[in-house]
């Protein structure tokens, strides 16, 4: 198993602060919306270097991604930002007509998402995002595993032309990709080769899996690891060479398993290569308030959850 290190914690919405920022530098056609939460996702600095080019619309969700819809006609390229619950389901309706539909070029920074908001509850958290932003036409999905790949995330959405949902988190978490790391949209991310078990995961759920690979590894289970940062497209090609040197796969998200990334590798396996398939995600429930670890640990998304499963799913080769 490689290992992988860090030397600090940090959150993924300060990467997408930090990304948009630079986005901002190298493109003076990106602006940046709000509704209400700058603090939240980490825009005060886009805003201290770029003034003219932030609007604060205040709790009016809806309106904010009509406005960003209309600023793309005049070749601007805007990100919109709060919470992934507010950023999705509240404004689907607009998204879908005025955003997706019209192929208009806007991105919609979605922050807190998953259980990982924590003691805000149920009401806050979204763990169905990911399946209602990949089933509109044309929209691209990505969700970082921690603030370096953030930050080359956002930056690489303000130069893909098209609506891009860009998912992250609020709590901190292991900083263990490249500072100087080439972010490539629909490209997944090799990050332990291995023959026994294929782990594909996402977003939060990357790191667990690392650390999930290294307790097999004492087990004498040699893991596959997989960083799906970018959900739709998927990298078929990159599961598909995977599972069939591994022969099953177990799928991890912070999401509902419902509509998910394990939704759409389960979709290419049944297609192209059926196999044996184990889920870590949240079953088909809402959260509740805890802490991150606290949730985390109860809804079974951790490294022992992957663990579990992995040596569940190689028993059904």
């Amino acid at each position: 198993m490689k290992k992988y290190t860090y030397t600090e914690s940090k959150d993924t919405r300060s990467g997408f602060g930090a990304g948009l920022l630079e986005a901002g530098k190298q493109d003076e056609n990106v602006v940046a919306l709000c509704a209400d939460l700058i603090g939240s996702l980490k825009m005060n600095d886009f805003i201290k270097e770029f003034p003219e080019r932030f609007f604060q619309i205040g709790i009016a969700e809806a309106n904010m991604m009509g406005i960003a819809a209309g600023l793309t006609i005049g070749g601007k390229i805007p990100f919109t930002g709060t919470f992934a619950n507010f950023s999705t389901g509240r404004v689907y309706d607009q998204i879908r007509q005025s955003i997706a539909y019209s192929d208009k070029n806007v991105k919609i920074a979605a922050s807190h998402a998953g259980l990982t908001l924590g003691e805000d509850g149920a009401t806050h958290q979204i763990l169905e995002d990911i399946g209602l932003m990949k089933m509109l036409p044309g929209m691209t999905v990505i969700n970082p595993c921690d603030f370096n790949q953030t930050k080359a995330a956002t930056i690489a959405a303000a130069k893909y032309e098209g609506p891009v949902y860009l998912r992250f988190g609020r709590p901190v978490v292991p900083n263990f990709t490249p500072a100087d790391q080439e972010f490539i949209i629909g490209k997944a991310v090799l990050l332990n080769e291995g023959t026994d078990v294929t782990i594909v995961a996402t977003g939060h759920l990357v790191w667990e899996a690392i650390q999930a690979g290294e307790k097999l590894a004492e087990l004498g289970i040699n893991a596959e690891i997989i960083n799906i940062h970018t959900i739709k497209p998927l990298d078929e090609e990159a599961i598909l060479k995977s599972v069939a040197k591994t022969k099953c796969v177990v799928t991890a998200e912070e999401h509902n398993r419902l509509g998910g990334l394990g939704d759409s590798v389960a979709q290419v396996l049944t297609r192209e290569l059926p196999t044996p398939q184990e889920y870590v995600a949240v079953n088909d429930s809402f959260g509740e308030s805890g802490t991150p670890a606290q949730l985390m640990e109860k809804y079974g998304l951790n490294a022992d959850a992957i663990v579990a499963a992995a040596q569940k799913v190689i028993k059904r080769k």
